[in-house]
């Protein structure tokens, strides 16, 4: 009992818009032949000329609007190929057609037809008054009905548009916790082999003030994981404080040159825990992979739009052409390219140095 009610309502609108628009033509139409008859000096009444051309003209242009909206809406298989448009209009010819004649014939009082030669000049008349009011009606619904087909396209294309996009962001932010997630627990191990290396070296004083360091870096890294960004200065007081930490294990050997330090380091957004894997990867192949004393050099230059970070630490003659391919660096690069797609990370060797370079858009940090 209730499943035609979905339908009923746009087939009441359907029917009133095309009543109220052809009423609106019928008023427009017998003012103008009021104001013709008018002019010739003729008699003329209008209320009787508007229900004239709404019983003659409007009336059975209404039924055919209707119709055929309604039918195009719910079997729009009809329009599907050029050979049913091309069906339903001879369908409109031979069979709407000739009753809008008849109708127009008996409210004019033409009927009855006494012989072919009065039949003839009737289609005639008719001819003339029908013709083209009725094709362009046929024209004019059917535009309307593709229209409003490319309409719903286009709404619908939207829609998925909008559904994808949002699957996209959502995936982006499951990648980025994820990301997040493995990065933390890879530095978490890596400061601890350096407190594990004093406990070893039975050091338990420097080992207990790597510890108090150790809590000042993770509870920076906590703070950073709620965060999708930070600044770049906050990132550089980080990393000084790691390389203290990191300090406690390698000693003087450790020696790390910052350069382009500047307050445009306080403007400029990057994903948080940015610089540590680029330091942490210095240190594996340079301290970690001879003897003496490091060379790490971390400098901030600034290029146009855009911030460039370098780290080069030097490379051995057996250095690979891509030696920081681990998850440090793995995970720093699908970071930025996640922040913004002109950001970007480069490694590998240049001359006998490897560099980590880092270009971050200027874009304010939140």
């Amino acid at each position: 009992m209730n499943r035609p009610l979905p339908t009923l309502k746009p087939a009441v609108r359907t029917i009133a818009v095309t009543v109220l628009l052809w009423t609106a033509i019928t008023a427009l139409g017998a003012l103008q032949t009021y104001s013709d008859n008018l002019r010739g000096g003729a008699a003329s009444h209008y209320p009787s000329l508007f229900v004239k051309w709404f019983l003659e003209y409007a009336v059975p242009l209404i039924v055919l609007s209707a119709g055929l909206s309604l039918a195009l809406g719910r079997w729009p298989v009809l329009l599907e190929r050029p050979r049913n448009v091309v069906g339903l209009f001879f369908g409109l010819v031979l069979v709407f057609q000739p009753a809008q004649w008849l109708y127009m014939a008996w409210l004019r009082g033409y009927l009855p037809i006494d012989s072919a030669g009065a039949l003839w000049q009737l289609l005639m008349k008719m001819l003339l008054v029908g013709w083209f009011s009725t094709t362009g009606t046929f024209a004019a619904i059917l535009a309307i009905h593709y229209w409003r087909q490319a309409r719903a396209r286009e709404l619908a294309w939207q829609r998925s548009q909008t559904d994808m996009l949002g699957l996209r962001l959502a995936l982006e932010e499951q990648r980025l916790l994820a990301l997040r997630a493995q990065l933390e627990p890879h530095f978490l191990f890596n400061a601890l082999n350096a407190i594990s290396a004093l406990v070893r070296d039975g050091d338990k004083t420097l080992a207990l003030g790597g510890i108090g360091r150790l809590s000042d870096l993770l509870r920076y890294a906590l703070t950073a994981s709620v965060r999708n960004t930070a600044t770049v200065a906050d990132e550089l007081g980080f990393v000084r404080d790691y390389l203290d930490l990191q300090r406690l294990r390698y000693g003087e050997r450790l020696r790390v040159h910052i350069d382009g330090v500047s307050e445009l380091l306080e403007q400029v957004a990057c994903p948080s825990l940015l610089l540590q894997p680029l330091i942490e990867n210095a240190l594996r192949h340079d301290l970690d992979c001879r003897e003496g004393p490091g060379d790490i050099r971390l400098a901030f230059e600034r290029d146009g739009d855009t911030l460039c970070i370098r780290v080069a630490n030097p490379a051995g003659p057996g250095t690979p052409a891509n030696p920081g391919a681990g998850l440090g660096l793995a995970n720093t690069r699908d970071r930025l390219r996640l922040m913004h797609p002109s950001a970007s990370l480069q490694a590998g060797l240049q001359g006998d140095r490897f560099v980590a370079e880092v270009r971050l858009p200027l874009a304010l940090a939140d």
